[in-house]
């Protein structure tokens, strides 16, 4: 008999944190709370509570903390979403698969039982491990061809400058994390050993969700399409509140108070691996077609979505409204995985500095220009500018053309510069000081400019790995004599090579002439997107509503089209690939290139991509007339 979809929420989609400095005290800023996994215990029923706490460089930002004994290893809000929810996930039989457990999955598993046993409840706590290669990193360097980067096979593509350099001497020790994005199999034998919290440290973000739907449904890994739907599944829920309104491009068509406070999704998940995405009816929020195409496009890297446990074409997924707050989502169609795994490889890069300044009115981009010829004159004098490795000058704005206040008078030029060592970027500050008197018409700042001192950064490499180098294990920490049980699941039984990704132009445009008149007009009138970041790479995602602008659309945005829209912001170097989802009349774009070593080193403003999609949307483009019938729409 077919078993009921199983209901999985989710928690937890970044564990982003910053420090705030007042005059007492240092306060620390956490994102996705524990409140979070406790409302989605508390407000309806679900069979599970997953959560992805791990963006690429969250690992990173702890790993010599932890390694010095600073840092626990594991996310904070992880635990604090634990310990407050403990009492009702016994009560309600909720299992919790998190990847909460980062760099310390063992450690968060070992609180978290102690915590179970004090409370005398009945729930069995386990671990995840494998995914951490640091210790064999320098071996896999040597022994796995120099560990090729994600994007090797393309030869159209161009790393950014210095991507490579830390492997030229392979026994430093610059590299300070190496993390394997494992897949399902850990998870699933732990669920049918028993466990009710499983504690996970760098899993794919989909895996949770994926695991706790094979263990329902009872899916053997070769049920590819089924499997493929659970991976989408999970990609259209683990970015927290992305699916139920939050980063969401037709926002502004809704009131402010319909976005407050936003409750996070659930994936309904049936036996055919196709899924229901809404959220507890008791908590605010949105789920639509539109909010879930968005996030659908989110993140990726055409339309082949890879996974450790299955590879998911998605060029034929639908998407429809059942109901409010209900989108079914099917069509995803399932083959076996890659033999390989993605490898987030962390290393020193060097020292960074930024500063701010603003200028008002009348002649900006001069004053701007006079600001950069300042210091650069003055480090070439000192010998110096030869030695950054970047030194950028970006305008930010445009300022108003007859102003009604000063603000939209004012724009601001942002300098950033990246060197090899300390020293040299400290002689940026040097610089600007010593031409600080000598500044443009009006010139004016934040009076402190400690962002000016050089800090360390990290820059990412993303390999591949082999999936018979990991030992993927599940560990089971007994009730009673708190002994661990190990189980190695060992890598895929079946594997297939990964095919050059697909890239093509529309197979039968129309003829742009024959929808008529046009007026020009921002791209985002008729259209939505999403964009983010994929390694170096910025991925876009746009997509229409009706038959006549699906036509228009895919006829228009070319690549050389994305490339026209992008203006100044494109570089020769950079590549673009294109593929098409017909049944969402969307087309789907990956810019390889722009975020240089990935986000924790990019030069750009925009270091992870969101914003792109909102720009390509502001870019004004001839739309035909017929388009914009509705008087909103002009």
């Amino acid at each position: 008999m077919t078993k009921q979809p199983v209901r999985i929420a989710n928690c937890s989609g970044a564990m982003s944190k910053g420090t705030l400095l007042s005059s007492s005290k240092e306060l620390r800023l956490k994102g996705d709370p524990g409140d979070h996994m406790y409302n989605q215990a508390k407000y309806g029923p679900v069979d599970f509570i997953t959560g992805d706490y791990l963006a690429e460089i969250n690992i990173a930002n702890d790993a010599e903390a932890y390694r010095n004994g600073q840092h626990p290893g594991w996310v904070s809000t992880a635990w604090d979403g634990l310990s407050k929810s403990l009492d009702i996930l016994n009560e309600k039989r909720i299992k919790v698969i998190i990847n909460g457990g980062c760099l310390n999955p063992r450690g968060l598993a070992e609180k978290t039982h102690d915590l179970v046993k004090g409370k005398k409840l009945n729930l069995r706590v386990a671990y995840v491990e494998g995914d951490d290669l640091l210790p064999r990193v320098h071996e896999l360097i040597s022994k796995q061809q120099r560990l090729k980067h994600l994007d090797a096979e393309n030869p159209q593509v161009t790393l950014a400058e210095g991507t490579k350099e830390f492997l030229n001497n392979p026994g430093s020790s610059n590299i300070i994390s190496a993390n394997a994005y494992l897949g399902m199999r850990a998870i699933k034998r732990g669920l049918e050993e028993g466990a009710d919290i499983i504690i996970c440290g760098r899993v794919a973000d989909a895996s949770p969700v994926m695991a706790a739907a094979a263990w329902w449904h009872g899916w053997p890994d070769s049920a590819y399409d089924e499997l493929a739907g659970s991976l989408i599944a999970g990609h259209l829920i683990e970015c927290s509140t992305y699916v139920t309104g939050a980063n969401f491009a037709g926002f502004d068509k809704y009131d402010i108070k319909d976005l407050l406070n936003l409750g996070l999704p659930i994936a309904e998940i049936d036996s055919k691996g196709e899924c229901v995405i809404t959220k507890h009816e008791a908590l605010p929020g949105i789920v639509t077609e539109d909010t879930v195409k968005c996030q659908l496009l989110y993140e990726l890297q055409g339309n082949i979505y890879l996974n450790s446990d299955v590879k998911a074409d998605i060029t034929h997924v639908q998407v429809k409204e059942q109901s409010k707050n209900r989108v079914h989502v099917g069509g995803a169609k399932g083959y076996p995985p890659p033999p390989t795994t993605k490898l987030a490889i962390f290393y020193k890069g060097g020292f960074q500095c930024e500063a701010t300044i603003n200028a008002t009115g009348y002649a900006t981009a001069k004053k701007y220009e006079l600001q950069e010829a300042q210091l650069r004159s003055k480090l070439q004098e000192w010998g110096l500018l030869e030695q950054f490795d970047v030194l950028d000058f970006q305008q930010i704005g445009l300022p108003a053309g007859n102003p009604r206040c000063q603000l939209e008078s004012t724009t601001s030029l942002r300098i950033f510069a990246q060197a090899k060592d300390a020293a040299t970027v400290g002689k940026l500050a040097l610089a600007w000081m010593y031409n600080g008197m000598a500044h443009f018409a009006g010139m004016h700042s934040t009076l402190d400019m400690r962002q000016l001192r050089p800090i360390p950064f990290n820059a990412f490499y993303p390999a591949i790995v082999e999936q018979s180098e990991l030992e993927e294990s599940i560990n089971l920490i007994d009730p009673s004599t708190q002994e661990v049980k190990k189980h190695v699941v060992g890598p895929p039984h079946k594997t297939e090579p990964l095919a050059a990704r697909d890239s093509f132009e529309t197979s039968n445009p129309v003829d742009l002439a024959s929808f008529g008149p046009t007026i020009n007009r921002p791209l985002g009138v008729i259209a939505l997107a999403r964009s983010g970041d994929k390694g170096a790479n910025v991925n876009i995602g746009i997509f229409v509503h009706t038959d006549e602008e699906w036509d228009w659309l895919r006829s228009f945005m070319t690549r050389s089209k994305m490339q026209e829209l992008m203006g100044t912001d494109w570089r020769d170097w950079y590549f673009v690939e294109r593929v098409e989802m017909p049944l969402i009349k969307a087309v789907h774009f990956v810019v390889y290139g722009p975020l240089g070593r990935g986000v924790s080193s990019s030069r750009l403003l925009d270091s992870l991509g969101k914003g792109f999609a909102e720009f390509i949307r502001a870019v004004h483009v001839p739309i035909p007339k017929r388009f914009l019938r509705l008087e909103s729409r002009i």
